[in-house]
């Protein structure tokens, strides 16, 4: 399992704070977990990408933002998740927009144990 250490070190920060987090090791890297909801992961090595969870229905408007695109894990899009590339989470303020983003959806979500 490859993970960027650098990026997930910050996604902790940006994290933290924003409910009930535990970190586990899910699709090829780290995720972590809001109220018991996958919310963000970390995947890749030396500048690797982050996974968002997002309200499906924002979709299209978040895909315009630099680095975006649909995930596709297991070879078809996966609705609710995005791919950010590195270039789309390059500056604290970009990684924290898209933390935001998805935390404020996972927090609409039913918390799991």
């Amino acid at each position: 399992m490859a993970v960027d250490e650098k990026l997930a070190s910050q996604v902790r920060s940006a994290i933290q704070g924003k409910g009930r987090i535990a970190e586990k090791k899910m699709f090829g890297g780290l995720t972590f977990m809001l109220n018991g909801n996958m919310c963000v992961g970390v995947n890749g090595d030396n500048g690797g990408r982050l996974l968002v969870r997002i309200d499906p229905n924002r979709a299209p408007e978040l895909l315009k933002r630099k680095g975006a695109r649909p995930m596709d894990f297991t070879g078809r899009v996966m609705k609710g998740y995005l791919w950010v590339e590195s270039e789309g989470t390059r500056t604290p303020k970009a990684l924290r927009e898209w933390v935001d983003e998805s935390a404020a959806f996972v927090l609409t979500l039913k918390p799991k144990r």
